[in-house]
Order: structure tokens, then sequence, then C-alpha cells
């Protein structure tokens, strides 16, 4: 196969995006350039150059619309209980049995893991943060041990998988040209691997450190001073108003989600239902959500009601694209990569699109071993090379594309390949092993140091995502 000047452009962008990984910078403005260069070469032409780098941010846009649709709902959704203090009776009961430590760091990974798998950790942290560490320092936890139970399950082992939502892998597998469902399952199977392995080695390292109940321990942990901004902001959670229905929402909103659970468990394993396919997952949690929000607004207060829904729903909207906007590009400049996706960003047709990444390696599919093992791993090693921007979501259109090119010419299944590359993206730059990412803030809310909560949760993470890697490949 012959290599065009676009291809070894396309490969000299993927490179340095990576290389401006490693210097730890934001990656939209070389994903912009490169982009352009791209679409210059190909086209011969500067203007179309310039319209390339407007049409591939808009595919993607295109593509990854129902991720900031599911975000901007489930946002709102969070606001509206927050207006009612059902956010804080949801958690209330949790605190009755946290009567020691030990059971202490369990209840916290157990409520933030089912938080962040519903709304992700961001909302999780601030809830679970202004009000379950306190109790759990009293009953002598060691606040890095609270840290480090909310990192690992929320950042960590819920948004690595982000199986309820699928944001993370509809990311990859539209970039992989692989089935969401099928890598959605995989990863969430890799993702309870690499979380229980690490939750329960960071737990070996911090009993010595649990220590009995008493006010003193929450005393000294309250002179401590909260320098974090985010914590800051975020601790204003205690100062929100309860209702007299906020006690109904808190019984009403888990039940329900516990029966969309249940009913997608039935959809995949049994033939009560028909399956649920593709992205009918989150648009069921999605309407569901929609409901929730506007009786919510509605039982605080029906006059206003029409405009609380807008306005929450403007709040999700601006978090989704804060959250996800940078993704755009970024994203943009990979689906070039895609055959399917190319021929939409260039306007021409599929037959003759062009597949960057996919000609590249079977150009030089003769210098990469084949095998699984080598090739698992490496896409490991990338996935935690994206991580480094502190984000976790920016390079999953990378790793998706790899998979994609390599899966086929290595005999690994995409989708094996993909949930790999996620779990590394994620466990490293979503929060866990990254002090510039939302980890500040978990460090902010159990006032510890950032470094320190990164240096206890180095080996424990880096130990299950080998050990997950090393099962994933071997039974998928």
């Amino acid at each position: 196969m012959e290599l065009t000047a676009a291809h070894w452009m396309y490969l000299v962008g993927t490179c340095v995006i990576i290389l401006t990984m490693l210097f730890r910078q934001n990656i939209v403005v070389p994903s912009i350039i490169v982009t352009f260069l791209v679409g210059w070469i190909f086209t011969g032409s500067f203007t179309s150059g310039l319209q390339t780098i407007f049409n591939a941010s808009l595919v993607a846009a295109g593509e990854l619309f129902n991720i900031f649709l599911i975000i901007a709902i489930m946002t709102a959704l969070l606001h509206s209980l927050k207006s009612i203090g059902a956010d804080k009776q949801m958690i209330t009961p949790f605190q009755q049995v946290m009567k020691n430590g030990h059971i202490s760091y369990w209840v916290i990974i157990f409520v933030t893991y089912i938080i962040s798998l519903f709304f992700w950790p961001t909302p999780a942290v601030p809830l679970v943060g202004a009000l379950l560490i306190p109790v759990a320092v009293r009953a002598g936890l060691p606040p890095i041990g609270a840290a480090i139970a909310i990192s690992l399950a929320g950042q960590g082992m819920a948004l690595s998988s982000d199986y309820v939502i699928q944001i993370a892998p509809t990311l990859t597998a539209t970039a992989a040209g692989a089935d969401v469902n099928l890598l959605a399952d995989r990863a969430l199977v890799l993702s309870l691997i690499t979380g229980i392995t690490a939750i329960i080695i960071a737990y070996l390292t911090l009993r010595k450190q649990i220590t009995s109940p008493s006010d003193s321990h929450l005393a000294a942990w309250e002179k401590i001073d909260q320098t974090s901004e985010e914590a800051q902001e975020h601790a204003k959670i205690n100062q929100s108003e309860k209702s007299k229905y906020s006690t109904l929402f808190a019984i009403v909103v888990p039940i329900v989600f516990l029966i969309i659970i249940i009913y997608m468990f039935l959809t995949k394993f049994t033939d009560l239902f028909p399956s649920v396919e593709g992205g009918t997952g989150a648009a069921l949690i999605g309407g569901v959500s929609a409901i929730l929000l506007i009786a919510a607004s509605m039982f605080k207060n029906v006059r206003s009601s029409l405009n609380d829904v807008s306005e929450n729903i403007v709040k999700g909207f601006v978090f989704a694209f804060k959250a996800m906007g940078p993704v755009i590009p970024i994203a943009g400049f990979f689906f070039i990569g895609s055959g399917e996706l190319s021929s939409k960003i260039f306007g021409i047709d599929a037959e003759g699109a062009p597949s960057f990444l996919f000609d590249l390696v079977v150009s030089g599919q003769q210098f990469i071993p084949e095998s699984a093992f080598i090739s698992g791993f490496g896409i490991l090693i990338i996935g935690a090379i994206t991580g480094l921007d502190g984000s976790g979501f920016s390079g999953l259109p990378l790793v998706g594309s790899l998979s994609g090119a390599l899966g086929g010419s290595v005999g690994v299944d995409v989708e094996t390949l993909g949930a790999i590359g996620q779990m590394s993206s994620i466990w490293v730059g979503g929060g866990t092993l990254i002090a510039w990412s939302s980890l500040v803030a978990v460090a902010g809310f159990a006032k510890v140091p950032v470094l320190e909560l990164v240096r206890k949760s180095f080996l424990p993470v880096i130990i299950g995502l080998i050990l997950s890697t090393i099962i994933g490949l071997w039974i998928f």
C-alpha cells in the first residue's frame, strides 16, 4: 500500500499530540492545527484545509451529541434534587452505619461508586466529601483513607467503565468502529477487576492507620485549612434548602434507577424483554431522568417549575460543554483516520475516503509483533500517556482509533483493546494518579496533600491495571 503525504502528516500529527500530552499540555490547539494540515495536504487546497477544521469538529459533535445530552439531563436532575435537599437525604442513612473506620472505608466506596455511575464523580465528590468524610474521620478512618476511597471508587472504578451513561465506551467505540455494548460490557469487567484489586491493596496498606472512634479526630481534622477552591465552593452543599418532599424523592429516585438497572439486566440476559441495543440504554436513562427532573421541580414549586426546569437544563448543558467541549476538536482529528467518518468530513464517497490510521497500521504490519500480550500492554501504555493531560477522556479517540486499526492484525478483539485503553486513560487521567486532575477536589475535601494521595494510590492502581489487562487478554 502506497502511503501519501497526507498519511505521513497524520502520523506526525498523532506523534505531536502524544508528545504534547507527555509535557502535560492541552492538546486542543495541536489537534486543530494538524487537522488543518492533513486536510490541506489531502485536498491540495488551502481553503479546503480550513474547512476541514470546521467539518471535522462538526462531524465529531454530531457523533458525540448524545453524550452531551445525557450529561446535561443527568446534571439538571441533580441540580433539581439539590434544590429540595433530596441529594443529602439519599446519603443520610449511610451515616448511621459508619460505626468505625473499617466500615466507613467500605461505605464511602459503595456510596461514591453508585452516585458516580449515575451522575459521574464530579457531583459525587462534593456530596460524599461534605456529608460522609467528617463522619468517617470521627469513626477513626484517616483523612487520606477517605480520599483514597473516593478517588478509587469514583474517578477510577465507576468512571472508567461509565456503564450506565456510557459516555466513555461510546467515545472509544465510535473511534474504533466497535460494538458499543460489547465494549461497555468488557470495560465494566475490567473496571471491577482493576477497582477491587486497587481498593483491597489500598485498604491493606491503610488498616494499621485506622484508629478507634473519637471526637478528637474530627476536631483535629477540622482545624486543617481547606485550601482547595473547588472544595470551598462545593462545601456550600450543606446550605441547600430542605423541602418536605426531599425524603420522597430520596426514596423514589434510587428505586426508579434500580428498576432501570434490573430491566436492562433482564434484557441482556433473558428473553423477557426486547434487548437494549446501541444507545437505547442511555436514552432510557435520559428519558426517565427528564421526567424526574420535571417532577422534582413541580413538587418544589409548581408556579416556578417551568422556569426551574429550563434553568437546570441550561446548567446541565453548560456543565456538559465545559466537561466535554475540548474533546470535539480532538475527536475530529482522530475521526479523520476512520474511512467511514472521513468521508463525511471531506464530503466524498465512502469508497474514495481515506483511512489514514488503518492504512498506516497495515503498511507497518510487518514491524508489529503479532502478539496479543504486546499489543494489549502497548495500548495500556498509550492510554496511560493520553491520561497525562488530567482529563482521562481526551485520549479515548486515540486509543479507540489505534484499537480499531490494530485489532484485526494482532488477533485481539477490537472491543478488548478498546476497553484496555479506556481503563488506563481514565484511571490515570480521570482522577486517581494525576495531581492536576479532578483529584485536587478530592484532596481538598479530605484536607490532605494531593501529591500524598497520588503516591499512596499509585501502586494499587498500577497493579490493578496490569492484572485486569492480563485477565482481559486471557478471557476475551
